[in-house]
Parts: structure tokens; sequence; C-alpha cells
């Protein structure tokens, strides 16, 4: 049986963080249930934050270094992708966003993605429904139903009679990540892979 590769993108800023902690969980939830069903898994986490600089170079030169390349490369490869973003002014990080930016909008076609977010209130709950759904509808991918988001209050809480708690929540995205992922038809090479530009441009130039 082939080994499954699960990625999470975290986009906290601290270390340690929340936003690296939920992501953390998501996987593990994902993990276990994959490994219940006897799958064996590979998970990855790439922090953005250790990117930052790179990131905002790529869009200067156009060029991503070696290590942006394969952060890129280890989530359109992945057969899941669990995104998780602290919330800055009411929607996703400027540093989530542009990461994904530099994603071919092609390259998510079909793949499972848990979203998650995390916040100091539980007002900007609504994030993960009117910012990270459509970017990740834009790219093509296929967003779990449940989408977690933690409030710090949320940490610690086993929820009430009207509301799931946190470890619930994650528990429950998890699964949906896990049955997804198990679901999806194998990937064939694509024939029609896109090339880097970088590549193509360095085509061009005389040998």
């Amino acid at each position: 049986m082939r080994t499954l590769k699960l990625v999470a993108v975290s986009a906290g800023l601290g270390s340690p963080s929340s936003t690296r902690l939920l992501a953390d969980r998501l996987l593990r939830a994902a993990r276990y249930r994959l490994a219940e069903r006897e799958y064996a898994v590979d998970v990855q986490v790439v922090e953005l934050r250790d990117l930052a600089v790179d990131i905002a170079k790529n869009f200067v030169t156009g060029f991503p270094s070696a290590a942006l390349r394969e952060a890129i490369d280890a989530v359109t490869g992945a057969d899941g992708v669990v995104a998780v973003t602290p919330v800055f002014t009411a929607s996703y990080s400027g540093l989530f966003k542009s990461f994904f930016d530099l994603v071919d909008p092609a390259a998510l076609t079909g793949t499972p993605v848990l979203i998650g977010a995390t916040g100091g209130t539980a007002r900007h709950s609504l994030v993960l429904d009117h910012a990270l759904r459509p970017l990740f509808a834009y790219l093509r991918a296929h967003t779990v139903p449940t989408a977690v988001y933690a409030a710090s209050e949320d940490w610690g809480s086993g929820g009430d009679a009207h509301t799931d708690g946190l470890p619930a929540r994650i528990t429950r995205a998890g699964h949906e990540l896990a049955d997804a992922v198990a679901a999806r038809p194998v990937r064939e090479a694509d024939e029609d892979e896109v090339v880097p530009f970088e590549e193509q441009l360095a085509g061009l130039r005389p040998g």
C-alpha cells in the first residue's frame, strides 16, 4: 500500500504559536484516522514564518529560493493539506495569502484541504467562510465540511449543550480530511504538468 502524505501549512508568527498548535492537532487527528484504517502516513509541517523573507523576495525577483520551492512542492504534492492562519484585520494573514499566491492555481485541484484559523475572540470565526473557503475554492481544492476556529477561550474548553468543544471539532475535522484523502483516486503523472517559469526561462538561455 502506498504511503499517504499529509502536509500542514502554519502561518503562525510566534514560537510557539496557537496557530501551529492547532495545525499539529488537526494533522494528528487525520493521521490517527488513516492509521486506524491501516494506511501508512507521512506528515510534514511548513512553517511560513521561516519562509517570510523568501516569499517576499520571490515577489520581487520572480524566483523562489530552494527552501520555498521545496515547501510549495510539498504542499502541491500532498494527498491532503491542513491550512491554518491567525486572523489579522478580520481575514487571513498577509503571509498566509502571499504563500498561496505563489502556488499554481491548478496545482491543488481536487486536493482535500482542512482549513483552520486562530484568534483572540470568537467574533472572528466567520473568517473561515468569508475568506478561507473562497480562497481554496479559487484554487479548486476540496475543502472538507468541518472547519476549525480556535479563539483564546476555546483552548481547554469542553464546549456546552449547544457547541462542541475544540477537541471534538478537531477530531471531526481530522476524520473528514482522512476520509476524503482515503477516498481520493491515486493521482497519475500529469502529461501536461506545468513547468515552473524559472525552468522555462533557463531553457531559453544560450548553452
